[in-house]
């Protein structure tokens, strides 16, 4: 058994948070192997990489599925809880609906002191309860590696879906979070990151996406995922692809945590961000736009905010929303929708 004091979940795990996810790359791949099945009540499946499962149940409900865990990139287990769980709970808020139950899915090594994961099941369950959701259970393995997450059920109407296809040419792009977490995090793995940069990253991935949700809802979606583990560039072409479009992002409008660029430059870099720069390949240009910048949109996010698609006139009116709401400091709008041209995303 370790000793408690001697206790550093981040020293036990080779990656960490969202940037531990497969590569896109070698997903695709993989994905293509799989059967196809057919059931006209699904309504959302794997085809076009979505955030969450969802099958119609009657007239006015469908099911929503969905699950995310991953290691810490934290050593406060009770805060390693909370981002995992938040970081779960987003894929039903991303597809429109609300969280209802939610099972515990834990790896955990038998040499550290079970009241760790104590620790990390009451975070989880704290936001779970903020959620207004339930959670009814779990399933553990013993594992040389600490992983925690959710597998989390949701509801929503079957004429309310939002899906990560369907964005129009003339919407605006709208992103509820700052860029930097997996950037960040790195840099507090190093022990380069200042206090302020700490504070700020566990408050962005803690914050659930409740609030943009269901200010969101208000108005007519036309597309909608979050941003996590193959960061702003790999999402932002799955909504592309989906939608035949292309999305023109302006690096100047993106919200970013305050250090991040900084760290960027430093080459405070996690690994998922060169196998997200790798899958996209050159259906994402650049034109131009510097290196670290580059990196933080392809940086993986943990527990990210949601990239919407909306008229022009409801993107106006869910900022003032959010400004509102106290959320304005870290939304933005960050770009446009145009007609398919030879690059997916643009960044300029």
């Amino acid at each position: 058994m370790i000793p408690d004091e001697e206790v550093r979940l981040t020293d036990m795990v080779h990656t960490a948070g969202c940037a531990a996810k497969l590569g896109p790359g070698m997903l695709a791949e993989v994905l293509k192997t799989l059967p196809r099945f057919a059931d006209e009540n699904l309504l959302v499946g794997i085809e076009t990489s979505d955030d969450g499962a969802i099958y119609r149940v009657s007239e006015d409900l469908a099911l929503i599925q969905t699950l995310d865990f991953f290691p810490p990139m934290m050593d406060d287990p009770y805060l390693f809880g909370q981002v995992a769980a938040a970081n779960a709970l987003s894929d039903v808020y991303a597809c429109g609906g609300e969280p209802k139950t939610a099972l515990n899915i834990v790896a955990w090594p038998n040499c550290v002191n079970p009241r760790f994961l104590g620790e990390i099941l009451r975070g989880g369950a704290d936001k779970v309860k903020e959620a207004g959701a339930v959670l009814a259970g779990g399933h553990s393995i013993q594992d040389d590696e600490p992983k925690y997450g959710l597998s989390v059920t949701g509801f929503v109407h079957p004429d309310k879906i939002w899906k990560n296809c369907g964005a129009r040419p003339g919407d605006r792009l709208l992103l509820t979070k700052p860029l930097g977490t997996g950037i960040v995090n790195t840099a507090v793995k190093a022990g380069l990151a200042s206090d302020e940069a700490k504070r700020e990253v566990v408050r962005l991935m803690t914050m659930l996406n409740r609030k943009a949700k269901q200010i969101a809802e208000t108005r007519a979606i036309h597309s909608c995922t979050d941003v996590t583990g193959f960061g702003l560039a790999c999402h932002a072409l799955e909504m592309a692809r989906g939608s035949d479009v292309t999305l023109r992002i302006q690096t100047a409008k993106l919200p970013v945590q305050e250090m991040a660029p900084e760290y960027a430059r430093m080459g405070l870099i996690p690994e998922g961000a060169y196998r997200n720069r790798a899958f996209a390949g050159a259906e994402v240009s650049w034109e131009p736009v510097a290196e670290y910048w580059q990196d933080l949109c392809f940086d993986p996010q943990t527990s990210g905010g949601l990239l919407f698609s909306v008229s022009a006139a409801d993107a106006d009116a869910m900022m003032e929303a959010f400004e509102n709401a106290g959320m304005g400091r870290d939304c933005a709008v960050i770009g446009a929708v145009e007609t398919r041209q030879e690059a997916f995303v643009c960044f300029e």
